[in-house]
């Protein structure tokens, strides 16, 4: 809040969630020491008197194929952003292009052209305040209109509010291995065939040139949620990391693994002991924000408290495996990351089975079926031991999300799972007077003199093996971006998403820094006089002087 210090805003947020003095003591020591942030909205809305959520990201309602619906939820999604959520939408619930509709005698404009709605919607939104609204479109890849998504954004002007993903399926990526058609339907009805690997090079040509549309694995994501008895996911959050289901919520916060590193003879070593005793009063605090939260829809508020999601996760891991001697991707560094996510798994997972037992299950919780879910499966057998005994507060705990914000707010630490950008760059930082640009140093490479290997510097291959681990050890997805560029064969490039689906990752997105648009992030030699920048965040376009 405004004119409130960095120790009032953590005892605020401290105060508001503490379920006890000794609760209270634990948290404040943790978010004073920035062991753990929660995400932005969260720790901007938890007690604070704004009327704004706390939860980071939503999922529209299901679009119901008729102009009064498209535009209620249109009417939603705006309250959402005003309210300070990213959301999420399918569209491929919507007719295809050209449809007749029978009632008006008339034709469908398709999916593609009512997403101009809610794009006008996000960017009012944005001109309110200096925090622009976030979106996700998705459509499924077996819909008639897909070709025309794809390209949708092939430019620097259309749909500018939106990050798009195609929701593609198993049938799909086996008919593109086997080389054979696929078909394109709508409502049952098949209204195309097309050669499915002339489709996947499509989507590749795309996300070449302008890193978009994501891939959404949408048959893994619904086979390996815990609550597959009892929702269908269809959408994500803006970021991807948060597969949600109609008019759902998620909570983000990462424990800042930088914070964990101490030293003992001169010699760096990971305090796995303090993260784990960190873990439970994190949790406890995190699942009453459910309670106490406002929500912009009561559908959503239902949705939150009938399932208590949220997405805990990680920040700086490649400044805390670079310190300890580990090369970003190589096995030790992944030994070291296999680690670090096994303690967050089974210390969340015990905490959430704990609280149950003094609060009681989430409401939505059936113990034989939730048992049975593919994930529940892989977690050590004492906690599922539990789970079936006392039930588990929270249906899921784990995300890995980007942490832009949040990593430069913790000093400029390595952002999520991601290697570290550059030793040195500009970013963008929107500001209620208007976006200023910052030249900022790595965290690791000021504070301890580490020269952390590059996203440009890493291979495919080792961003592709850090996303494939950390998706084993999260219950939700993982935001993950795997650099390439122009030196790249092709055939290359497009192993990387048919690897990702291969390795049973939900979902892949690449940037190529020599592609068409350009990031909010850019390098900086460390001896040239630094340049006043600016860096459109809608277009990417830099101009300096």
């Amino acid at each position: 809040m405004e004119g409130e210090s960095f120790y009032e805003s953590k005892v605020r947020f401290a105060r508001t969630l503490a379920d006890s003095p000794e609760h209270y003591q634990q948290l404040l020591g943790i978010l004073l020491d920035q062991r753990f942030m929660g995400g932005g909205r969260t720790q901007a809305a938890v007690g604070a008197p704004r009327q704004v959520t706390a939860f980071n990201c939503y999922v529209s309602g299901t679009i119901k194929d008729s102009m009064h619906d498209i535009m209620a939820k249109a009417t939603e999604a705006a309250e959402t952003m005003r309210k300070g959520g990213g959301i999420g939408y399918d569209f491929s619930t919507l007719r295809p292009k050209g449809d007749r509709i029978v009632s008006l005698d008339s034709r469908s404009s398709g999916p593609i052209s009512f997403m101009d709605i809610f794009n006008s919607v996000c960017k009012t939104i944005a001109s309110a305040g200096h925090r622009r609204g976030a979106q996700m479109g998705v459509l499924r890849i077996d819909h008639p209109d897909i070709e025309e998504f794809i390209k949708a954004k092939n430019n620097k002007t259309e749909l500018t509010g939106f990050n798009t993903s195609v929701g593609v399926t198993d049938k799909f990526m086996q008919a593109v291995v086997d080389k054979d058609m696929f078909d394109l339907v709508f409502e049952g009805k098949v209204y195309k065939q097309v050669y499915a690997p002339a489709l996947w090079e499509e989507i590749m040509d795309s996300t070449w040139d302008w890193a978009e549309p994501g891939i959404l694995l949408i048959d893994r994501i619904n086979e390996m949620n815990n609550l597959y008895y009892c929702e269908t996911i269809a959408a994500t959050n803006p970021c991807g990391e948060q597969p949600l289901p109609p008019y759902g919520a998620c909570l983000l916060g990462s424990f800042n693994l930088t914070k964990y590193i101490d030293t003992v003879g001169g010699k760096y070593f990971f305090d796995y002991a303090q993260l784990a005793s960190d873990i439970p009063p994190v949790i406890r605090a995190m699942d009453n924000i459910h309670d106490v939260s406002i929500f912009p829809l009561e559908e959503q508020a239902e949705e939150s408290r009938n399932k208590r999601r949220m997405g805990l996760g990680v920040t700086g891991l490649a400044n805390a495996g670079e310190v300890l001697g580990y090369s970003y991707g190589s096995p030790k560094f992944l030994e070291f990351q296999k680690e670090v996510l096994e303690v967050l798994r089974d210390m969340t997972y015990a905490s959430s089975v704990d609280l149950a037992k003094e609060k009681g299950a989430f409401p939505m919780f059936d113990a034989e079926k939730y048992s049975e879910a593919k994930f529940i499966k892989t977690l050590p057998k004492l906690i599922q031991k539990g789970i079936k005994e006392h039930g588990i507060r929270n249906s899921h705990l784990l995300s890995i999300a980007p942490t832009g914000t949040m990593s430069l707010c913790a000093d400029n630490v390595s952002s999520g799972i991601e290697p570290v950008f550059s030793h040195s760059y500009d970013r963008t930082i929107q500001t209620f007077d208007g976006p200023v640009v910052t030249k900022v140093t790595d965290y690791a490479f000021r504070e301890w003199g580490v020269v952390g290997k590059t996203a440009d510097e890493c291979t495919a291959d080792e961003h592709l093996a850090v996303l494939a681990l950390a998706q084993q050890y999260v219950d939700s997805a993982v935001s993950k971006t795997i650099n390439v560029s122009k030196e790249m064969p092709r055939e290359e490039f497009k192993s990387i998403y048919m690897k990702a689906w291969e390795l049973g990752c939900k979902g892949a997105t690449t940037f190529n820094k020599d592609g068409k648009r350009f990031g909010i992030l850019n390098t900086t030699k460390e001896e040239e006089e630094p340049t006043a920048c600016y860096i459109d965040p809608i277009t990417g376009d830099k101009e300096c002087s």
